[in-house]
């Protein structure tokens, strides 16, 4: 596959059967999004988890399908080659399947999404298989779920009896049936996911998950450092960046307050006379239709502003 080529779900089931690990990160805005598809990543996921990440809270259930397709369009503009997947919130697919679907819609016309994520096993596979009748690609979620965090009494591992694993197997066995493509594996153990993984068909993604799986899946935040203070135990950190983002910012800080920032070769300048085409020149503010008769700044072609100065 090329590495230009925008990846496909097709594409995620042929890494499966080639035994090629598949990367995947959470993406909520245009910045990240770029920089992470430049990077190389197969899927971004637009979670549900920016209620936590973004908005502060302390779960997802508060995310609404508007703020999922607002983040996911400035998502998916920023992206070219990577699969972009939209997370359903809670209750935007529990009500009824009519419902379900119509929101499924919204978040692939209104928020770009090339596929939505639902959370939930065989309760769930008459919805998926509704959705994906509509031509809309789903990806399932088991195991913990998120938005299950009252009713699971927590954000804690599942599966851990034989009984329980069992189970689990038993909902990715149903969501495949419904036609999920891909499947997402949160908070099992690491035996039960490579067993699920090697009993499926569609590629497996985990988180907290172990290695058996298909591919990977982690917050960005989480893995770049950018959470200081969260640091359970599946994250790996692959940088620490919040200490340098607290460096930096300190280092401004302290410039401005000294006078060292900005310096002349960060500001701008006017001369006294007309210059040439594309230059700064100082004209009478007379010229504009002021009338007043005073000096403002003209800014030739080349001397234009970004777009984008204090925001």
């Amino acid at each position: 596959m090329s590495r230009d080529k925008p990846v496909t779900t097709l594409d995620l089931r042929r890494m499966k059967a080639q035994g090629r690990k598949i990367t995947m990160l959470t993406a909520y805005d245009a910045v990240f999004a770029r920089l992470l598809d430049r990077s190389g990543v197969d899927v971004l996921l637009v979670g549900d988890s920016l209620g936590m990440v973004v908005q502060g809270r302390k779960d997802t259930l508060k995310v609404t399908v508007e703020q999922i397709a607002y983040h996911g369009a400035a998502v998916t503009r920023a992206t070219e080659r990577a699969h972009v997947v939209l997370d359903m919130p809670f209750l935007s697919y529990h009500v009824s399947t009519e419902e379900a679907v119509r929101n499924a819609g919204r978040l692939i016309q209104e928020g770009g999404g090339h596929a939505v994520k639902l959370e939930g096993g065989k309760e769930r596979a008459d919805t998926i298989r509704a959705i994906v009748a509509a031509q809309i690609p789903v990806m399932a979620h088991i195991g913990l779920t998120p938005q299950s965090v009252h009713v699971m009494g927590g954000f804690k591992v599942q599966g851990r009896s034989t009984e329980a694993g069992e189970r689990i197997l038993e909902d990715a066995l149903a969501v495949q049936e419904a036609g999920a493509y891909a499947l997402v594996l949160e908070g099992i153990p690491a035996e039960l996911a490579a067993e699920i993984t090697e009993a499926l068909d569609i590629p497996t993604i985990g988180i907290g998950a172990g290695s058996g799986c298909d591919g990977q899946v982690l917050v960005v935040t989480d893995m770049l450092g950018l959470e200081e203070d969260f640091k359970p135990k599946f994250v790996r950190r692959f940088a620490d960046l919040g200490t340098l983002v607290r460096e930096a910012v300190g280092t401004y800080i302290e410039d401005v307050r000294s006078g060292a920032f900005p310096d002349d070769a960060h500001s701008f300048h006017r001369k006294r006379k007309r210059a040439a085409k594309g230059k700064l020149a100082v004209v009478p503010e007379a010229a504009s239709g002021a009338g007043n008769g005073s000096k403002r700044v003209a800014y030739g072609p080349t001397d234009d502003l970004p777009p984008r100065i204090t925001h």
